[in-house]
């Protein structure tokens, strides 16, 4: 079996006593998309959980972390992170914002620790997958680990 070299997320997670396992897949350069990595991972596109960087008008960057499934109410994100407005931030914004790229962006490890917020059906799994922080890796982990390890809230659908 070929050894999967450790992402910085995974190295920040040991160093916290986080237990996780590394899991790989196969990358569409084409389908970067939740549903796909889902796919390859056999599992239910509700355990696994996409990072989507915002921009509030009042508390600038923040976090979600949502099912796969989910689109973003950017009122809803609005609301819980403290902002009257938001939007997601560009893709070209993000490698240079949270050191990560589209398709392999982890709410652990960025550049800078953002406010993050994790949808609360993951609390309804006994572990969910979250980016790495590279394209064809996913951590594989107890959901209230990566609440505890975040310092963030979770908020309703």
């Amino acid at each position: 079996m070929e050894k999967i070299a450790k992402t910085n997320a995974a190295r920040l997670l040991d160093a916290a006593g986080i237990r996780y396992e590394l899991v790989p897949y196969e990358v569409d350069e084409n389908n970067l998309d939740a549903g796909h990595v889902a796919a390859q991972l056999g599992e239910d596109i509700d355990q696994v959980f996409k990072t989507l960087v915002l921009r509030g008008d009042k508390s600038g960057l923040f976090v979600c972390v949502m099912p796969g499934s989910f689109e973003v109410d950017l009122k809803i994100a609005a609301r819980i992170s403290g902002n009257k407005n938001c939007e997601m931030i560009h893709v070209r914004e993000l490698l240079p914002l949270t050191g990560y790229i589209r398709g392999g962006c982890s709410p652990i490890g960025m550049k800078k620790p953002l406010p993050t917020f994790i949808h609360e059906s993951a609390l309804l799994h006994d572990f969910i997958y979250i980016s790495a922080g590279v394209r064809g890796l996913q951590l594989r982990l107890d959901p209230r680990d990566l609440i505890r390890f975040t310092a963030s809230g979770i908020y309703p659908v």
